[in-house]
């Protein structure tokens, strides 16, 4: 590999403040108590199906970036996804629940915890956080750059028609209240098959507790491996994930020999790349050069997570 030793950070970095929300992501963002999340593309187009969203990144990294931020009491309704779906939790707690209804089993999950499902098994998720006026915020990874299209749990349809959105087969959005129609030749996408329910994986309480990796920064400065080989969460064939805990006498570096981006979940943290250096604040991230060589170094408490492609 031939190594960059010139980079323009400026434009691979995404700072939380600069995240540009959109409201009406999915078919549900109409439906009471799940009106109120906002949902973003970091790195790729993620799962949007309003093609207005915006994304921040475009290039393509073999995984996907995005992020979810939901006040208390805001549900994200029952779905599933065609690759894996991984969620570091930056701030808030959270109550995540499998099956159509949600009733299969369910665990809780707070800052710093890393979430991991796998595919092809309904889910969903609320903010179960007490202070009304602080919102939570998921920092989110899916496989591949197509991840591919939502499949909701049938109810989704009924509340989401009920409110005025309307799925479409090409897995875009008609807002009916804003006075838009079905266009000549494409189909609403039908109701979720009893069959397509059927199939689905079902995920019993004890395997739900494998889905998430508490959070390890407690253990001292280090690298420590959360997805992936002999990890703690199952490896996918899209990514890895790592937490990097960082003091003033520890320092992390490595060679971007696959797509790495890196998010600050605590603390501050100085990267470098060749001649390039940038600070980060708790919620943002950069995404580094293939064949970069980069050095992180951070304060006492400074917490990073790195995703690596594979």
């Amino acid at each position: 590999m031939t190594e960059i030793t010139g980079t323009a950070l400026a434009s691979r970095v995404v700072r939380y403040a600069d995240l540009k929300p959109c409201y009406n992501a999915f078919v549900d963002s109409r439906t009471p108590g799940s009106d109120r999340k906002e949902n973003f593309t970091i790195i790729g187009p993620g799962v949007s199906e309003n093609p207005e969203q915006f994304v921040h990144i475009a290039e393509k990294h073999g995984f996907n970036i995005g992020g979810a931020r939901q006040p208390p009491a805001c549900v994200n309704s029952q779905h599933s996804h065609e690759t894996a779906e991984v969620f570091v939790i930056h701030s808030g707690q959270w109550r995540f629940d499998f099956g159509v209804t949600g009733s299969d089993a369910s665990f809780e999950a707070g800052p710093g915890d890393v979430v991991s499902f796998p595919p092809l098994a309904f889910r969903g998720f609320t903010n179960i956080g007490k202070n009304i006026d602080q919102a939570g915020f998921l920092w989110a990874v899916l496989g591949a750059d197509d991840p591919g299209r939502v499949t909701w749990a049938p109810q989704v349809f009924d509340l989401a028609k009920a409110h005025g959105l309307v799925l479409l087969e090409n897995g875009s959005l008609v807002d009916t209240v804003r006075g838009e129609a079905v266009p000549d030749g494409v189909r609403p996408m039908p109701r979720t098959t009893p069959e397509t329910v059927a199939a689905m994986r079902r995920i019993s309480p004890d395997e739900a507790s494998t889905f998430v990796a508490r959070d390890p920064s407690t253990h001292g400065p280090g690298e420590t491996l959360l997805i992936g080989p002999d990890a703690p969460l199952a490896p996918n064939s899209h990514f890895t994930l790592s937490q990097i805990a960082l003091d003033s006498a520890h320092h992390a570096g490595d060679l971007s020999e696959t797509p790495t981006v890196m998010f600050v979940h605590h603390g501050k943290a100085t990267v470098e790349v060749a001649e390039d250096v940038t600070t980060l604040g708790p919620g943002d991230t950069i995404t580094i050069p293939v064949g970069a060589r980069w050095r992180c170094r951070g304060t006492e408490g400074t917490t990073v997570f790195v995703v690596r492609g594979v």
